[in-house]
């Protein structure tokens, strides 16, 4: 069956078209979590960890692997904020769900920042103390 750029069944785009809406979608979704103070730090924190593997002379490997877990971190961070978004929409009221919800999606940020800081401790002190 052909396609038109608009699908004339769903009404949504398709093709080069789509992928447009969607990269769009994505930087507004990006737009929106630059106001988390958190989104903010863990991307300054990002920059930092790119200068210290710079001074101790990290391997291209470290950066690649630092860049997948600090991209982790982000889309935790992300899903974190679309979470409580909803929690509050859904149920402004103090909820035990809610609740628990928003503590969930908290830990899974927790578990990733607490990979990204070893994996930087690691590189370091293998760094310093030439373990590699």
């Amino acid at each position: 069956m052909e396609q038109t750029p608009l699908d004339t069944r769903n009404g949504k785009a398709s093709g080069v078209r789509r992928v447009i809406a969607a990269t769009r979608y994505s930087m507004q979704g990006l737009l929106r979590l630059w106001k988390e103070e958190a989104f903010r730090h863990e991307v300054y924190a990002f920059a930092a960890g790119l200068i210290l593997f710079a001074v101790v002379g990290a391997a291209a490997m470290d950066y690649f692997i630092f860049l997948i877990l600090m991209l982790l971190l982000f889309s935790a961070e992300a899903l974190n904020t679309a979470i409580e978004e909803l929690v509050d929409r859904i149920s402004p009221e103090i909820s035990t769900v809610g609740r628990h919800a928003k503590d969930l999606g908290s830990f899974a940020v927790f578990c990733l920042l607490a990979a990204n800081g070893l994996f930087a401790l690691y590189v370091v002190i293998r760094a310093l103390f030439w373990l590699s």
